[in-house]
């Protein structure tokens, strides 16, 4: 009885703490440069809205509906990975070649398809299928969370951002809930279900609920000014953008003279 009560408040704490999210996005009119972090809280609040309810009254049902949701929002947490990316590089938006953008959709690709065979969780070889692809999908997901983290906060001072930029407030957030859920899914493998095993949930659940509370308090607080990149970041990313031109750039061929032309 004390886990359902529990477990019911985690889920009323983070639903109000996802409408207060929403609710300063709104404020800060962030869906102009943050449009997929906007969207990613929004379906966060309706899919939870949705999810608790089919787990009370049509647990039969859930594992279907889990799957679905963990992909969608694994597709949006890419999302706002690259723009997250995107929204780092906006001082350069000008000097960077027009195919940057998908350049940097193949790259959190390459580096999630590098992360994908390693994401598997040993001691779950009984389950079925589908769990072992929601699993799997989620440990990726959470590693990729948490590398964006430590390299965007290891390269704040290069990039000039701080933790008043919301790109560094939202990985934050991010990798926080991520390393949590990660460290608890290796103690799951070590466990049998049990009342331990659902406390162990509810510490995921309280993570996420910090998560949402710090992206409220920063969002209530006005951003800092971007600040321009460091000489050492500029060089850098001009080297790049002009490497990126020259091979992006039809090679030239020699015009054919016609007879007669000397």
């Amino acid at each position: 009885m004390l886990t359902v009560s529990l477990d019911n408040t985690l889920w009323f704490a983070c639903f109000l703490a996802e409408a207060a999210v929403i609710g300063l996005l709104i404020h800060r009119r962030a869906w102009r440069s943050l449009p997929v972090f906007c969207m990613y809280c929004v379906w966060a609040m309706l899919s939870d809205a949705v999810a608790y309810p089919i787990l009370r009254f049509s647990p039969g049902s859930y594992l279907t509906a889990y799957l679905a949701g963990t992909i969608v929002d694994s597709a949006l947490e890419f999302g706002v990975l690259v723009e997250l990316v995107w929204s780092v590089l906006r001082p350069y938006w000008t000097s960077l070649p027009r195919r940057a953008l998908l350049a940097v959709c193949l790259l959190i690709v390459a580096l999630g398809a590098a992360i994908w065979p390693f994401a598997g969780i040993a001691g779950f070889g009984s389950l079925p299928p589908e769990w072992h692809l929601l699993l799997r999908l989620q440990q990726t997901s959470s590693i990729l969370r948490i590398v964006f983290f430590l390299l965007l906060a290891g390269c704040s001072r290069l990039l000039s951002i701080g933790w008043r930029n919301r790109e560094l407030q939202i990985v934050t957030g991010l990798g926080f809930y991520s390393l949590i859920s990660l460290a608890v899914a290796m103690l799951h493998t070590h466990q049998a279900l049990g009342p331990q095993y659902v406390r162990l949930n509810q510490i995921v659940v309280a993570s996420y609920l910090c998560s949402l509370i710090y992206w409220a308090v920063s969002f209530s607080q006005k951003e800092a000014e971007r600040q321009e990149f460091t000489p050492q970041m500029k060089t850098l990313l001009l080297t790049v953008a002009g490497t990126a031109r020259a091979a992006l750039a039809p090679s030239s061929v020699p015009k054919l003279r016609k007879p007669g032309e000397p």
